[in-house]
């Protein structure tokens, strides 16, 4: 059975992140593609930024947070990651997540769930350059969540229907690269 995590890729208090997860992880399991979905929330990891410095008092603390997203994330066959646009890019803080990956992510497939004023597109873009240095495939179909069409007031998400078209297609997709790339690992 494939395990794939959706990752939310904000940290921000009052985030939309977790609303649109939600839907993502909701409308992947009632698929019934005999794949195991799990979310995983960046926010409860508490990395350090990576190359700083800490006090010695929160060494050991810094360590074991990136041992277990270390750990989480190499548990996965592939990625969907609800990735918000940050000033025409991806958020700082999943930036320096992915920072601390290489081994536990190469060969596995990728796709993208955004939202932001253009539906996070260029966080999209963003993310293909950093995973493709991490030897991550991503997919090409993507979801895009506009924050003045699927979210009441920019914080009640409210997604309108026709995003079940890419969600479909980019499912099948991480999951048929899933598949494929689990051979070579």
């Amino acid at each position: 059975m494939l395990r794939i995590g959706i990752v939310l890729g904000s940290v921000r208090q009052g985030r939309n992140a977790e609303a649109v997860a939600n839907w993502t992880y909701d409308f992947a399991t009632k698929r019934n593609d005999d794949v195991e979905y799990e979310i995983v929330d960046l926010a409860n990891y508490n990395l350090p930024f990576l190359g700083a410095a800490l006090p010695e008092a929160q060494q050991e603390e810094a360590q074991a947070a990136i041992k277990a997203w270390s750990e989480k994330m190499a548990s996965f066959d592939g990625y969907i990651f609800v990735a918000p646009e940050y000033n025409h890019a991806v958020g700082g803080a999943l930036k320096n997540a992915l920072d601390y990956l290489n081994p536990e992510v190469n060969n596995k497939a990728a796709g993208f769930v955004g939202y932001g004023s253009l539906g996070g597109v260029r966080a999209h873009e963003n993310l293909r350059l950093i995973l493709g240095e991490l030897q991550v495939a991503d997919v090409r179909t993507a979801v895009t969540f506009s924050l003045m069409t699927d979210f009441e007031n920019m914080s009640v998400f409210k997604p309108a229907d026709y995003h079940a078209d890419n969600a479909n297609q980019m499912l099948d997709q991480v999951i048929a690269w899933s598949t494929a790339l689990k051979t070579v690992r």
